[in-house]
């Protein structure tokens, strides 16, 4: 008896290929790169901007499809909460800010405030892939828009830009052709967050206006009283995401090669997106362009310089973890909530047992 043709194979097939030309593409060009500054022994900071554009694109072509993976596995648990969906936003703007500037887009706001029952890390998860998603194909300028339908009284985030076209980028890899494509893997991680989450994902494209819109059908009713208490109740047992802080942006400064090699090893499990530097200075213009989530440091970068950083960052966002790799053996000293933020020690023989804990901890605080 023939066996009944999978309805997903034809899509699950058409992905694994998209993740293929997505990845393939700006390695190529990273690879022909390569064997130019191997033959002439010279590279122009023109074409080292775009081997470094290329090789991060990849990565992050890569890290969508584990994600994706993630929630195809039907594994991911959710701990629905009560969240203010403006302040989130408004939140992962926050963050986002030197990005979008170091971009020269504007990000303009028209937020209606509105609460809605959703995952926190999935909802962060989300705002994150659709401002990546936006910030990729915009030209200068992306609107956000949170508003609440009349009826059903579903609270909505509308998501508006106009369109790159091919001959109007300069900068990146304009020259590949994905560069350009709405349905890329950034498009095809939000579908899947949406789905996961259970928010409606929509779209709307004419004449290089883009409008993507998020609905969020469990929206807080405070006219209907007691309806949030029944909407939590959704047949699961209370328990976080098998990886809940999948997604956060973690800077780890270390000048020694075995300390980064024991941080990457301590937090592989936790899905998080890693980014290396050897001194403060490279620190300094890695945070130029973004401010990361957390940030792990070697005790021996704590100098001024390293100080005037950490002020600079939580001037912009104050809630920035701080996570220090001290020599004294297995300590492991944690802040508390409340009042100025300190940092968190971790002493160097702790970070495989306390490294993940320290950022867990931290890291919620802000969900």
């Amino acid at each position: 008896m023939p066996e009944t043709p999978d309805p997903d194979a034809g899509r699950w097939r058409d992905l694994v290929m998209q993740i293929g030309e997505e990845i393939g593409a700006p390695l190529t060009s990273a690879l022909e790169r390569v064997y130019a500054l191997a033959s002439t022994g010279r590279i122009d900071r023109k074409s080292l901007r775009r081997l470094r554009d290329e090789l991060e694109r990849s990565r992050q072509v890569g890290l969508a499809s584990q994600q994706i993976a993630r929630f195809a596995s039907g594994r991911v648990r959710q701990s629905h909460e009560r969240l203010n969906l403006t302040q989130t936003v408004q939140n992962v703007l926050v963050h986002r800010h030197r990005e979008t500037s170091a971009r020269g887009i504007e990000v303009r706001q028209v937020l209606k405030p509105v609460d809605v029952i959703v995952d926190p890390t999935l909802l962060f998860s989300l705002l994150n892939t659709l401002l990546d998603w936006a910030m990729r194909h915009a030209r200068s300028t992306i609107e956000l828009k949170v508003d609440v339908k009349s009826w059903p009284a579903h609270a909505r985030l509308a998501c508006r830009f106009r369109q790159t076209l091919p001959d109007e980028a300069a900068t990146g890899f304009s020259d590949t052709v994905t560069d350009f494509h709405l349905d890329d893997m950034s498009w095809r991680l939000l579908e899947h967050t949406a789905a996961v989450t259970g928010v409606v994902l929509g779209r709307h494209d004419e004449d290089g206006r883009i409008v993507a819109v998020v609905e969020f059908p469990r929206t807080v009713d405070e006219t209907l009283a007691g309806l949030q208490l029944v909407e939590l109740d959704d047949g699961f047992p209370s328990s976080l995401n098998s990886r809940p802080l999948a997604g956060s942006h973690v800077l780890v400064i270390a000048s020694r090669r075995d300390v980064r090699v024991q941080v990457r090893e301590a937090v592989r499990h936790m899905g998080l997106v890693l980014d290396f530097v050897t001194s403060i200075d490279e620190a300094v213009a890695f945070c130029g362009s973004s401010i990361p989530h957390a940030v792990v440091y070697e005790a021996i970068m704590r100098t001024e310089r390293f100080n005037h950083l950490r002020a600079d960052i939580q001037r912009d966002a104050p809630d920035v973890a701080f996570i220090e790799i001290v020599e004294e053996g297995s300590m492991f000293e944690m802040s508390s909530f409340g009042g100025a933020r300190s940092s968190v020690k971790v002493g160097r023989d702790a970070i495989l047992g306390s490294l993940p804990s320290a950022l867990v901890f931290e890291l919620t605080k802000t969900l």
